[in-house]
């Protein structure tokens, strides 16, 4: 067998259970709170560091127990997780509500202002919605990387390499079956755009009720930001 296709049996976190590196999603959730924070103040509905604020309190514990790489897990740790996407999906939803608002609204002035947080709110839609995807799935990332799969929760998504194992060769060794392969969080990112951009599942499909959901609430969240929000706010432009 050639030393690529060899290391590709190798090579995923799993087979260490080194855990999944935790700086991909500290960075997804630090931008995240960054497009908020530079919102227009019309959008927030709290004062400007308020939230923000909340989220850097949940997110430094959890960054404090793994520091490097995702292998330690309590049950406080999982709500904390969880709790901090929920806070950052719910205020953008919200100010997303709030912009569809100020788009209608006769007295609308700074379209300008409003495109650039449509774009910041269209954006923030994908990071979060990503990270809830990652967090949920089969369990969360720590859960992933640290469970035998026999023991892992069933899984909210099926990825293509969930069933490439009867593929052609170079393709099945990559496979879940063949390199104990699992997602991480470009993985979900990946979904998140898709389903943001094409409003459906892609390659990847929900299977669980609560990843439907989630996948219709951010298609229509997207569908509104493109169609309505993006159309609204460049027409005031002209």
């Amino acid at each position: 067998m050639p030393r690529a296709r060899e290391d590709a049996r190798l090579r995923h976190p799993r087979h260490q259970r080194r855990g999944e590196a935790r700086l991909p999603g500290v960075a997804a959730t630090l931008t995240a709170i960054a497009l908020y924070l530079f919102l227009p103040q019309q959008l927030l509905v709290a004062p400007r560091f308020v939230l923000p604020a909340l989220e850097f309190l949940l997110l430094v514990p959890l960054i404090a127990v793994n520091p490097r790489r995702l292998t330690r897990q309590t049950r406080a740790l999982r709500v904390m997780s969880l709790t901090l996407v929920a806070v950052i999906a719910a205020s953008n939803l919200l100010a997303l509500g709030t912009l569809i608002h100020e788009l209608v609204s006769a007295e609308v002035k700074d379209g300008t202002a409003l495109l650039v947080a449509s774009l910041q709110i269209w954006l923030t839609n994908i990071l979060v919605f990503g990270l809830a995807y990652w967090e949920l799935d089969r369990g969360g990332p720590v859960s992933r990387t640290q469970v035998p799969r026999e023991k892992l929760p069933l899984a909210d998504f099926r990825f293509s390499q969930d069933e490439n194992h009867d593929a052609v060769q170079e393709v099945s060794d990559g496979s879940s079956r063949s390199s104990d392969w699992v997602p991480t969080l470009v993985d979900y990112l990946y979904v998140s755009v898709t389903n943001s951009t094409a409003f459906s599942p892609t390659d990847t499909m929900p299977l669980s009720s609560r990843a439907k959901v989630l996948m219709s609430v951010q298609s229509v969240a997207a569908l509104l930001t493109s169609l309505l929000v993006i159309a609204r706010a460049v027409s005031i432009l002209h």
